[in-house]
């Protein structure tokens, strides 16, 4: 784990910087492969300074945050060059013109495919935790189709496709149908956090128009579980 527990406290301990993961970039746009234990955008304090921004800013001065993945989440994620870019890159997400797919390893046997359609909400006296909650929820719609089962570890590999971007919807859809994601600290049970040293969940597909072309592009990571 990279996030480590100190009487009570949550320490930030981000993986070694030994190079950008770079999977694309033009004068406009980026799209690096992050990786996990790393925060998008800086947290709170000095200790949490260090980011997959800042280290990208450091080489490219002009780049700008689009959208973020979990610290505990690795995979694809875009930056844009200019603030014309972030603009058309950041709408292309809001006007869910882009297609995201994930791998994760999850609990238990998943079978077949199916949609998760649950309403979800920050659960405000255990932030950053998010919860279900018919009433006051933001929609929340998750594609999945089961992979593999591996019955050594009893997980299955299932692939995810959110259709909306809420916090964390992937891994509370996955908690809510009885199939948490391994390594996750938030919302596994003791069994499925103590069966990965992190969460395994990894954006490894992503499509989305060029900001200046409009020509679509795709890009894809290998889940490195």
């Amino acid at each position: 784990m990279v996030a480590t527990h100190d009487a009570g406290c949550v320490i930030y301990s981000p993986p070694a910087h030994a190079g950008l993961e770079i999977l694309y970039r033009d004068d406009v746009m980026l799209v690096l492969d992050k990786p996990s234990g790393l925060l998008s955008v800086p947290g709170k304090g000095e200790d949490k300074a260090d980011c997959l921004a800042s280290r990208v800013q450091a080489e490219y001065s002009d780049a700008l945050v689009v959208h973020r993945l979990d610290m505990s989440t690795s995979g694809i994620l875009v930056m844009a060059r200019g603030i014309d870019a972030q603009r058309a890159l950041s709408r292309s997400f809001e006007l869910r013109e882009t297609q995201k797919r994930y791998v994760a390893l999850v609990s238990g046997c998943l079978r077949g495919e199916g949609v998760v359609d649950l309403p979800l909400i920050t659960d405000w006296p255990n932030r950053p935790r998010q919860m279900v909650d018919f009433e006051r929820g933001k929609k929340a719609l998750t594609r999945y189709r089961a992979q593999e089962y591996d019955p050594v570890i009893d997980s299955t590999r299932v692939e995810l496709e959110p259709v909306t971007g809420r916090s964390h919807q992937l891994r509370v859809h996955m908690l809510a149908l009885g199939h948490p994601i391994l390594g996750d600290d938030l919302y596994a049970d003791a069994g499925a956090r103590d069966k990965a040293e992190r969460l395994l969940l990894h954006a490894s597909y992503l499509s989305i128009p060029h900001p200046v072309t409009a020509q679509p592009l795709v890009f894809s990571s290998a889940a490195p579980f």
